[in-house]
């Protein structure tokens, strides 16, 4: 067996050659025959060292504010509805430990005691693990205008901050791998729906449509079954294929089991769509309103959307190709139309229009993420998963949701 299909079997992480020749050169730097015969076998100190190599986690302090405020009304309305419950949080990829303490300084900023609400916080990597249990951070941890939290804390010493004890009290930190947590292991282990919060970000993206629904029946398995799962952005539609439902906020993909009802917390908002809608429309406007005779592009593009907002797709289509024949450059006019194209059921349409999308602009979240359930569903992994990381990295540069 190659070594990328070892890595994938034992870890779900789908991998180019290059990813692997790269982390093989830092791994044997002054030995290319070691690069070139080595095999690490799963289960040993150098397994381990390759994949801290492969696995490079980023991450800083309060990533996505609006997911902890989600997460933390939800565990405050279920503290208030059971007095004498203990809340367990996962928090899975944990990185190097900045989003289990981002919740553990909400809960603190909240006034709930460590001994009500506790987090477990797994990563795969061992080198994040033991960053985070040192608690040490740099600069790059703390991002964005409002660090007040940082003075409150942290201590600064020697160009680091270093987290508070009053903080590291609400967190333990263990390296795991998510798929050694199977669903047989679960009931062993007693962890069977023993977390009321699970955070799983920014780890799906790295994995096939198969690795995919193995870790969705992980995480079925530990959350409750009235509980909450706070996934990443790029990532949520593939849960919601395999067990999950939507609810919460439009700006915080906040998901439960499907079939069960809502958990306490804020109220249920509708599923959405599969894939990412098309811009929220402008108000609409009467639907035989002619385009005036000197509408911008983007008038025509928004009445475009209105007309495929209320499902007049011949109407909308007709709107978006008169506006490609006088402005071909125009991304979200291309992106509007592949919805248009896929609705109608022309699904390699819909992919030329998307592709041409994102060569006009090559940061199109909506256009990528749908690029990426369009190749899962035809079978294509390995571009799936290719194009849902662009998506995750669209969506960084933009700085989250809207």
């Amino acid at each position: 067996m190659s070594l990328l299909r070892t890595i994938e079997e034992a870890t779900g992480l789908v991998l180019t050659e290059a990813d692997l020749a790269r982390a093989l050169r830092e791994l044997f730097p002054h030995d290319a025959a070691a690069r070139a015969a080595h095999a690490p076998a799963p289960g040993t100190p150098a397994f381990d060292a390759l994949l801290d190599l492969l696995v490079v986690p980023e991450s800083w302090m309060y990533r996505d504010p609006a997911v902890f405020e989600e997460a933390l009304r939800f565990v405050r309305a279920r503290l208030a509805a059971r007095p004498d419950a203990r809340l367990r949080i996962l928090s899975l990829p944990c990185a190097g430990g900045e989003e289990p303490y981002s919740m553990a300084m909400s809960l603190m900023r909240a006034g709930v005691d460590p001994r009500r609400c506790r987090i477990d916080a797994f990563d795969l990597s061992h080198a994040a693990i033991a960053r985070a249990r040192s608690g040490r951070y740099t600069r790059n941890a703390f991002r964005g205008t409002d660090l007040a939290f940082r003075e409150r804390h942290f201590t600064h010493a020697d160009g680091q901050w270093t987290v508070n004890a009053d903080v590291r009290a609400y967190v333990r930190f263990a390296q795991a791998n998510l798929f050694d947590l199977d669903a047989a292991s679960i009931d062993a282990a007693a962890l069977a729906g023993r977390y009321d919060v699970v955070f799983c970000r920014n780890l799906l993206i790295y994995f096939d449509e198969d690795a995919t629904r193995r870790a969705a029946a992980v995480l079925s398995a530990l959350l409750a079954d009235d509980g909450l799962l706070l996934s990443g952005y790029a990532e949520a539609p593939a849960l919601c294929r395999n067990g999950f439902t939507s609810q919460g906020s439009r700006q915080v993909f906040a998901l439960r089991k499907e079939g069960n009802a809502p958990a306490a917390a804020p109220a249920p908002a509708a599923r959405p769509p599969a894939r990412p809608a098309p811009p929220a429309p402008l108000p609409t406007a009467p639907a035989a309103a002619p385009v005036r005779a000197r509408a911008t592009p983007q008038d025509q593009l928004a009445q475009a959307r209105r007309h495929a907002d209320a499902g007049r797709m011949a109407e909308a289509e007709t709107l978006c190709r008169g506006l490609l024949a006088r402005q071909p450059d125009l991304a979200d006019a291309w992106f509007l139309l592949g919805a248009i194209d896929e609705a109608a059921g022309r699904t390699r349409a819909a992919e030329r229009c998307w592709r041409r999308c994102t060569y006009l602009d090559p940061q199109h979240y909506e256009a990528l993420c749908s690029l990426a359930l369009l190749h899962e569903q035809l079978g294509d992994a390995v571009r799936g998963a290719s194009f849902r990381r662009r998506a995750a990295q669209a969506y960084e540069r933009r700085g989250g949701p809207a």
